[in-house]
């Protein structure tokens, strides 16, 4: 994965919208009218966000004759997932050192007391 592609996918999921809209499509498969029922915008409006959802990789929109449904394409956030895995184990490795030096500052605590 480039980081231009990386860049796609979290500026897609910067959006509240259209983090909802994967939401529903991790349901299943769903035409723009069903995925623009829950929101007060324009069909217009919903199909930008669609198009934003799709440059990024996250969706697919097929044609089944007049229905064209929308699909999720989980692949990418697995790859976004793996990038900020990195991240998660930075931060589980502070968290582990800050456990260690509050158990010590407690011990030195208790010992102090005595």
């Amino acid at each position: 994965m480039t980081v231009d592609q990386l860049s796609s996918i979290f500026a897609a999921l910067a959006d509240p919208t259209r983090r909802a809209i994967l939401v529903r499509l991790a349901n299943g498969e769903a035409a723009v009218t069903e995925l623009a029922a829950p929101f007060e915008m324009s069909l217009p409006a919903v199909s930008k966000h669609l198009k934003v959802l799709e440059k990024a990789g996250l969706i697919t929109r097929g044609r089944e004759a007049q229905w064209r449904p929308c699909r999720l394409e989980a692949e990418p956030l697995r790859e976004a997932n793996d990038w900020l895995e990195k991240y998660r184990q930075f931060w589980d490795d502070r968290f582990d050192r800050l456990d260690d030096y509050l158990r010590d500052l407690q011990a030195k605590e208790k010992e102090d007391a005595r």
